[in-house]
């Protein structure tokens, strides 16, 4: 059974830093593409970042600058360094491991998700 289980979220306030960590049990992250998402009620699901198995990185317009995701193989965790924090931000944030390839939407799938971890940044 996979697994993957994110933490770090909280509140912060505006330019504030969050450190969140998506922990895999039964997966091993690297094998496939590895991505973080966040969402708001009411908006659709958004890429935030990610990383290919060539070690490539994407990020979303909305956060270049200013987050850093990164993997680490020794603990096998997808992190997420979010630095200067905008209200914008807030949001639940989910991460997701092995993609089975471009939706219906036009983004890439997965078949693991993450129960999602809660970031709210005051102004």
């Amino acid at each position: 059974q996979v697994r993957l289980v994110e933490s770090g979220g909280g509140w912060v306030q505006t330019g504030g830093s969050l450190r969140l960590s998506c922990a895999a049990s039964g997966y091993t992250f690297g094998t496939d593409l590895m991505a973080w998402f966040r969402q708001t009620p009411g908006k659709e699901r958004e890429g935030v970042a990610a990383i290919d198995t060539d070690g490539e990185i994407s990020y979303a317009d909305f956060v270049k600058g200013r987050f850093t995701i990164s993997h680490d193989k020794a603990k096998n965790t997808l992190d997420l360094q979010m630095n200067n924090l905008k209200p914008e931000d807030g949001g639940m944030y989910y991460c997701a491991a092995e993609s089975t390839g471009i939706g219906p939407s036009g983004e890439y799938e997965f078949n693991y998700w993450g129960r999602g971890t809660q970031v709210t940044v005051s102004s």
